[in-house]
């Protein structure tokens, strides 16, 4: 059964490294989220460092989940010090479940204080394809998916909760978005 990959992307207003209260709370809050998202049933995977180590996105090993890699747009820096960035790629097995763990608990919360983090962009911030049972998606594919969204809209290649598909490509609608009358599971 093919499973659903999400890749989430957003360029922060400070460095990660920045030692004022507002990066230390988007820091102190990172743990705890993932923590909780990755509960739920549906929830699969998520993209880690091979070794567990922290640092610069750019130089750690990512094992199967390939380099990490950012869209054209991001513009900011690339090492530990000046690296201004928060991306996840992560793997479900339909969109309800990463429906209801990015907008309930401490995601949604973390949502409504995006834009004291996040420099505002007329970029998409996600992005949703499926991929084979057993593939891992990588970071390439995922900003792949993302430009490919942002520059011909939603696709079955690359599409979002509102825009949704299903791995057959038909266009489908997460339950809880859009009309009620329009709804499927």
């Amino acid at each position: 059964m093919p499973q659903l990959a999400l890749y989430t992307f957003g360029v922060l207003r400070s460095p990660l490294t920045d030692p004022s209260p507002l990066a230390g709370e988007f820091l102190d809050s990172g743990e705890a989220i993932y923590q909780k998202i990755s509960q739920p049933p549906g929830y699969l995977a998520h993209a880690e460092a091979a070794d567990g180590d922290r640092g610069a996105h750019f130089d750690l090993d990512w094992g199967a989940w390939g380099e990490f890699a950012v869209p054209a747009w991001y513009g900011k820096g690339r090492t530990v010090d000046t690296i201004a960035l928060a991306a996840s790629l992560s793997l479900w097995t339909d969109p309800r479940p990463a429906f209801e763990a990015i907008y309930t608990g401490p995601h949604r919360a973390a949502l409504s204080r995006r834009h004291d983090w996040f420099e505002r962009s007329a970029h998409p911030g996600y992005v949703f394809w499926w991929v084979p049972d057993g593939a891992v998606p990588t970071w390439q594919d995922g900003v792949s998916r993302l430009e490919h969204l942002h520059d011909h809209g939603p696709a079955p290649h690359a599409f979002t909760f509102h825009h949704a598909f299903t791995p057959e490509g038909t266009p489908t609608r997460v339950e809880g978005i859009g009309p009620k009358d329009e709804r499927v599971r």
